[in-house]
C-alpha cells in the first residue's frame, strides 16, 4: 500500500498536538528509570523495595523438604526431660555418640560453642577436697584417679569427635581471644599476592583446646543482618591474621563430602587484572574441591553469597526434618531419618535466644540459615547476580516504559488498565522465571514503579484535562444534544468547541398551531402541562432519535439543528426523518389531549439546510449555542409558509437534494420577505421505498398539474385539481383552486415565472 505521505505527516502531528506532553513526560519517567538502573539516579526506597521482592520471591517458592540434612533440635522437650542448657559434655558426647557409632551420619555441625571447660561433674571439687580436708581417707586420691575418666565431660566429648566427621562452632567478635582457632582453608600464601575483599576480624571466641584438636574442622556462626536487622546474605569466609576461615555450613559441607580444600578461584593474573578487579584479587568464585569434582561458590563483596531460604523455618516449615535431641538421646529416632545425613545440632526454644530475623520469617532458627547454605552448596545452585544483569534491566525498562509511554495516551481508561496490568505481570514472570530457572537475581521494583508512574501520569492527566475538559462539554452541550451523542463527544472533547464556524447544516423550527387561541381556553396549571408535554415530546424526537441538537424554546416554538456540534454527513435525512416522526408524535399527543377535553394539537414543521454560522453566540450576560445565516432564517419563513399551504412540513430545495431517500411533494416557487432569489418548496411525504403506488401517482397527476399551471392552462389544471381533490381532498388542493380563479381573473402575464411571493414573515 503506498504511503500518503501529507495524509500521514497530518496525522502525527495531530497525534503529537494531542498527545505530546504525555509522552514527553513518560519519556522523562522512562529515562529516569533507565539511569537508577544505570546507577546515577540512586534510591535507597527503590533498594529497599527490591529487597522486599527478593523475600517475596522466596516466600513465593514451595519448600521441598531435603532428607539430605537433619536438625537435631535442643527444644523445649529436651530441656524438660535433660535439663537446662548448657547440657554437661557427657551429654553432648552421648549424643555425638548417638550420631556417629548409632546412626552413622555424614557429618555433625554443632551451632553451639565450648569456649569453656566443663566442670559441672565436680572433679575439681573433689580433688581439692581429696588434697585439703579429706587428705587423710585412705584410698581417695586412688578412687578419685578411677573415677577420673568418668568424670572428665570435656575428655568424654574430645573422645567422642575424635576421628568423627565432627564440626564444632565459634564466634568471631571484638578483639578479645579465646579458646583455640581450628586450622584454616587457606592463608594469604596461596594468594600470591592478590588481596581478597573479605571481612577481617581480630577478635574470637572459639572451643578449648582438647575438643578442637579432636574436631574434623570448625566454622564461624556467621550472621550478617542488614541494616534493617534482617539476615539476607552470609560470609563464606572470614579473615583472622594471616589465615580465611570457613562459616560453619561450609565447614560442615566440606567434612560431609570429605574435600580435599577449600579454595579461591581466580580468573587471570594480578597483571592482567584492572584497578576493580585487583581490589578482590580477581576473584571468581570460592571452590570446594572433593573425589568427585568441584563445586563453585560464587561470592560478592566481603566474600559474601545469598542466602537461599526455603520455607518458613522451624519443624513446621516443611524444608527440613527437626528431631529433637533427646529422642537422639534415647535412640527412638527412626534408623532412616538420621542414616547418612548431615546433621545441624542447635536449637529452637526461645529463651536460647538463637532466632534471626529473615526476609521469610522474623523468627527464624538460626541454625536453618546454616542448613540452606549447605544445601546450596550440595546442589550447586546459588541465587546470584550475573554480570549481565543491568543489561537486562536496562532492556525492560526500555521496552515496558517506550511502549506504556506510547499507548497509555491513546486507550481509553479499561485497556489502559489491563495494559498496565499485564506489563506489571510481564516484568514480575521474567523475573521470578530468571529466578527459578537459572538462579539468576534481577531487580524488578523500579520496572514495577515505572508502570506504576505511567499509569498513574496517563490517569491523572486524563482526569485533570480529559474528565475536567469532558465535564465541561457535557455541561456545554448537555442540554442540547442526546447523552449517547455527549458521551461519544466526550471521548475526543478536543474536537468540539463552542467557538463560532461556518458550515453547512440543517435547521429546524416548530410551532403549534392556533396557540393564542389554547392559552386562553386552558387554565394556567393545564396550560403548563399541555405545553411540557408537547415540548418534551418533540424534544425527545429531536434530540434522542434521530440525534439533533435543541437550540433553544420560543414560547410554544422549538427550535433545532443537525450536522453541530458533531457533524453528521446526512444531517438533512436526520431533519427530514425527525420532522415526519415528530408529526407523528403530535397526532398521538392530540388524540390524548382531546380525550382530556384539551384543544386540539396542530404542529408546523420548517426545514432548511445550507452553509450557517454556528457557535456560543450571545452577550456578556446570556450566550447560547445556536445558529445565524440567511439559511437559517429561510427556514423560519418555512415553517410559517405551512399554514398558508396547509401542511405539516414545509422543506427548501436544499433539504430536498440533500435528502434524497425521501419523497416529496411539491407545494411551489416562493420568495420569502428579505430575499429575491426564489426557491421551492416541498412536502416531505415519508420513505421513497414506502410510498404506496395509489400515492406516488397522486404525486406524478400533481406534477403535471403544476407545469399546466405555470404554463396558465388554466381549463386543464383546474380540472386536474379537481380530479385530485375529488380522490385526496386536501388543503393544498383548494389553496390551488383560489389561485387559478384569480389568475383567470386577473391574468399574470405571458413573462409570468409561476413564483409567489410573500411580503410578510
Amino acid at each position: 500500500m503506498p504511503l500518503h505521505l501529507p495524509k500521514f505527516t497530518s496525522r502525527l502531528g495531530k497525534a503529537v498536538q494531542k498527545y505530546g506532553a504525555r509522552w514527553a513526560l513518560g519519556l522523562a519517567l522512562t529515562m529516569a528509570a533507565f539511569f537508577n538502573v544505570e546507577g546515577w539516579l540512586h534510591s535507597d526506597t527503590i533498594e529497599r523495595m527490591d529487597t522486599f521482592a527478593a523475600g517475596l520471591r522466596m516466600r513465593l517458592e514451595k519448600p521441598q523438604l531435603d532428607p539430605r540434612i537433619v536438625i537435631v533440635d535442643i527444644d523445649d522437650k529436651s530441656l524438660t526431660e535433660v535439663g537446662r542448657f548448657p547440657w554437661s559434655r557427657n551429654v553432648m558426647a552421648n549424643l555425638v555418640s548417638q550420631l556417629t557409632e548409632k546412626y552413622q551420619v555424614a557429618a555433625v555441625g554443632f551451632d553451639v560453642s565450648f569456649p569453656e571447660p566443663d566442670t559441672s561433674s565436680g572433679y575439681d571439687v573433689l580433688q581439692k577436697l581429696a588434697m585439703g580436708e579429706l587428705k587423710q581417707v585412705p584410698g581417695l586420691d586412688r578412687q578419685l584417679e578411677r573415677l577420673q575418666p568418668q568424670m572428665d565431660y570435656d575428655g568424654l566429648l574430645a573422645a567422642a569427635i575424635k576421628g568423627r566427621p565432627v564440626v564444632l562452632g565459634y564466634n568471631l567478635s571484638g578483639t578479645q581471644t579465646k579458646g583455640v582457632l581450628p586450622k584454616p582453608a587457606f592463608t594469604e600464601e596461596v594468594l600470591n599476592g592478590r588481596v581478597l575483599d573479605a571481612y577481617e576480624v581480630a577478635g574470637y571466641e572459639a572451643n578449648i583446646k582438647r575438643l578442637q584438636d579432636a574436631a574434623a574442622t570448625a566454622g564461624i556462626f556467621t550472621a550478617m543482618p542488614d541494616r534493617d536487622g534482617v539476615v539476607r546474605s552470609t560470609a563464606l569466609l572470614q579473615k583472622v591474621g594471616k589465615g580465611y576461615y570457613p562459616t560453619l555450613s561450609l565447614a560442615t559441607a566440606a567434612v560431609a563430602l570429605q574435600a580435599r580444600s577449600i579454595s579461591p578461584l581466580f580468573e587471570g593474573t594480578v597483571d592482567s587484572l584492572s584497578e576493580a578487579q585487583k581490589r578482590n584479587g580477581g576473584l571468581e568464585a570460592i571452590g570446594l574441591f572433593h573425589a568427585e569434582g568441584n563445586i563453585r561458590i560464587p561470592v560478592g563483596e566481603g566474600l559474601t553469597t545469598t542466602v537461599q531460604f526455603r520455607g518458613r523455618g522451624g519443624p513446621q516449615g516443611g524444608a527440613y526434618r527437626y528431631v529433637s535431641a533427646t529422642d537422639v538421646l534415647k535412640g527412638a529416632v527412626p534408623q532412616e531419618v538420621l542414616e547418612g545425613a548431615i546433621v545441624l545440632v542447635g536449637t529452637t526454644a526461645p529463651g536460647l535466644n538463637d532466632l534471626r530475623a529473615t526476609p521469610v520469617n522474623a523468627e527464624y532458627p538460626g541454625v536453618e540459615i546454616h542448613a540452606n547454605m549447605i544445601q546450596s552448596i550440595l546442589d550447586g545452585s546459588f541465587k546470584v547476580r550475573p554480570s549481565d544483569a543491568v543489561v537486562a534491566e536496562k532492556l525492560q525498562v526500555l521496552v515496558i516504559g517506550l511502549a506504556l509511554t506510547l499507548a497509555l495516551p491513546v486507550l481509553a481508561p479499561v485497556w489502559s488498565i489491563l495494559l498496565s496490568l499485564s506489563a506489571a505481570a510481564a516484568a514480575a514472570a521474567i523475573n521470578f522465571h530468571f529466578y527459578t530457572a537459572y538462579d539468576y537475581v534481577l531487580n524488578v521494583a523500579v520496572i514495577l514503579l515505572l508502570v506504576l508512574a505511567l499509569f498513574i501520569m496517563n490517569v491523572a492527566w486524563g482526569y485533570f484535562f480529559e474528565v475536567r475538559r469532558g465535564r465541561a462539554l457535557v455541561s456545554r452541550f448537555g442540554e442540547y444534544v442526546a447523552p449517547e451523542l455527549v458521551a461519544e463527544m466526550a471521548e475526543d472533547p478536543e474536537k468540539y468547541n463552542m467557538d463560532g464556524e461556518s458550515r453547512e447544516l440543517t435547521v429546524m423550527f416548530v410551532d403549534v398551531r392556533g396557540f393564542t387561541t389554547i392559552s386562553e381556553g386552558l387554565t394556567p396549571k393545564a396550560l403548563r402541562e399541555y405545553i411540557n408535554l408537547y415540548l418534551t415530546a418533540m424534544s425527545t424526537d429531536i434530540r434522542d432519535s434521530h440525534r439533533g441538537t435543541l437550540d433553544k424554546y420560543i414560547g410554544d416554538a422549538v427550535m433545532a439543528f443537525w450536522g453541530a456540534p458533531v457533524a453528521f454527513p446526512d444531517h438533512a435525512s436526520r431533519g427530514v426523518a425527525t420532522a415526519l416522526l415528530m408529526q407523528a408524535s403530535a397526532h398521538r399527543l392530540n388524540d390524548d389531549f382531546i380525550k382530556r377535553g384539551w384543544p386540539e394539537l396542530k404542529i408546523g414543521i420548517g426545514l432548511n439546510t445550507g452553509p450557517m454560522h454556528v457557535g456560543d453566540m450571545g452577550s456578556q450576560i446570556r450566550r447560547a449555542y445556536t445558529v445565524m445565516g440567511d439559511a437559517v432564517n429561510l427556514g423560519s419563513r418555512l415553517e410559517g409558509i405551512t399554514k398558508v399551504y396547509g401542511v405539516g412540513i414545509c422543506v427548501g430545495e436544499m433539504t430536498r437534494a440533500a435528502a434524497p431517500e425521501f419523497a416529496y411533494r411539491e407545494l411551489d416557487l416562493v420568495r420569502v420577505k428579505g430575499k429575491n432569489e426564489p426557491v421551492a418548496i416541498f412536502e416531505p411525504v415519508g420513505l421513497d421505498k414506502d410510498i404506496a403506488e395509489a400515492d406516488r401517482a397522486e404525486l406524478a397527476r400533481w406534477n403535471e398539474t403544476l407545469a399546466l399551471l405555470r404554463g396558465q392552462q388554466w381549463d386543464q389544471a383546474q380540472a386536474a385539481i379537481d380530479a385530485l381533490d375529488a380522490q385526496h381532498p386536501r388543503g393544498l388542493y383548494k389553496l390551488y383552486t383560489e389561485r387559478v380563479a384569480h389568475y383567470r381573473a386577473h391574468p399574470p402575464g405571458p413573462d409570468w415565472d409561476g413564483v409567489t411571493t410573500f411580503e410578510t414573515k
